[in-house]
């Protein structure tokens, strides 16, 4: 992970984690850092709203790093369902 993924996208990859920290701000105020699937699972549609607005932003939201964050989201729960995972330790089913 750190020489096909860290190395390649270092910034970009900061601007995801926080999203990820100002949304478990928003939806989850005061709890640990984690992802409260349930809350909102509509990843494709928001994917399209997000690759829309590219390039902007949606408060202190950039939308790209919304769209990268709804993505790896999307992906993790694809594999989850077709190889039977487990739920990641970060994610909380709410």
């Amino acid at each position: 992970m750190a020489a096909g993924l860290l190395d390649y996208f270092p910034d970009a990859l900061a601007e995801v984690a926080k999203v990820s920290f100002l949304g478990n701000e928003k939806h989850n105020p005061g709890e640990p850092m984690h992802h409260a699937r349930g809350k909102s699972m509509d990843h494709a549609d928001c994917i399209i709203r997000h690759l829309v607005g590219r390039g902007g932003f949606d408060g202190e939201l950039r939308e790209s790093a919304a769209l990268a964050w709804r993505a790896l989201a999307l992906l993790q729960e694809e594999l989850e369902q077709e190889m039977g995972l487990p739920l990641p330790r970060g994610a909380k089913e709410i």
